[in-house]
């Protein structure tokens, strides 16, 4: 257990480094033109993968998006890759044992990947096999779900790089724009957003709930750039594990649902995760409080800067 969290806190620590540094690094960057980096994905000073080359890139995945995710190697060179319907998602195998078959939903920031693919004429690789370690799915899950305060305290440390002078003059009068345009694949706004309850220890979805389920696919069809966000809860009855394991059932239910009755592409619905009892929306303690505690949150979300290149 002791080991478990303490590679738990070392993949944190290395996420936080990885987006310091690309932070900083994207600073020094005068400010060009953005429509042709926000269109591709490839930004300033990531890795150009020439077009049909084949290539093997081993690193930690930093960002997230619909159809793209960027990953930074060893010495912060940080490429985007592209996912498709013919992507292979697989934890590696070893002596006498197959790799298990992952969603691309499984993409999490903070896990260590890699990925085998060829340059498209966007230089981004385009995946034809993801491979991680099954062991580091699970860090990565603990680590996706507490991203925020990493990105936070990202910020503060970016700040005090800048007052420290450890960056130009003309970098920090221009710290705003740069820091907007590395993290605007990260930060989404909510468009919209339904909670799906269930019925005590139950994970199937109610008539209704599908109804609400269809209005929300299809507003997410007919939204560019969208991403499907979905986590899963629990009441305060069960213990811990059952709760966990009921959350995830939910939220893979849900999950379900939208790829085969609306054909949603997977890597269109990042984080299905199952939280257990953890962020109750209402107080345990009465039957209604419980009734909206076995939930499924699930979320359209646009890339703030997806909606600012369409302005």
């Amino acid at each position: 257990m002791r080991s478990y969290r303490f590679e738990v806190v070392r993949s944190a620590i290395f996420v936080l480094m990885v987006l310091v540094l690309s932070f900083t690094s994207g600073l020094a960057q005068t400010t060009e033109s953005n429509g042709q980096s926000q269109d591709t994905g490839v930004r300033p000073g990531n890795r150009v993968v020439p077009s049909g080359q084949k290539l093997t890139v081993k690193g930690i995945i930093i960002r997230r998006d619909a159809d793209t995710f960027s990953i930074a190697d060893d010495v912060n060179n940080e490429t985007v890759v592209l996912l498709t319907d013919r992507t292979s998602v697989k934890s590696k195998g070893g002596f006498f044992r197959f790799g298990k078959d992952y969603d691309v939903t499984s993409l999490l920031r903070g896990l260590r990947v890699e990925v085998d693919g060829r340059g498209n004429q966007n230089g981004q690789l385009v995946a034809d096999k993801v491979r991680f370690d099954s062991g580091d799915l699970k860090t990565a899950k603990v680590v996706d779900s507490r991203v925020a305060p990493v990105e936070e305290a990202n910020k503060r440390l970016s700040g005090q790089v800048e007052e420290a002078g450890e960056i130009s003059k003309a970098a920090r009068d221009e710290a705003g724009k740069a820091n907007e345009r590395i993290s605007a694949l990260d930060d989404y706004n909510v468009q919209d957003s339904i909670s799906v309850l269930f019925k005590v220890n139950s994970a199937v979805i109610s008539p209704e709930d599908k109804h609400a389920l269809d209005e929300l696919a299809n507003k997410a069809m007919s939204t560019k750039g969208y991403v499907i966000e979905i986590a899963g809860f629990a009441d305060s009855t069960g213990n811990t594990a059952r709760n966990r394991a009921l959350s995830q059932q939910r939220a893979d239910s849900v999950v379900r649902y939208l790829q085969e009755n609306h054909e949603i592409p997977l890597r269109r619905m990042i984080t299905p995760f199952g939280y257990g009892e953890l962020r109750p929306v209402a107080d345990n303690g009465s039957a209604e409080g419980r009734r909206q505690n076995r939930r499924v949150e699930v979320k359209i979300l646009v890339s703030k800067g997806m909606t600012r290149s369409g302005e």
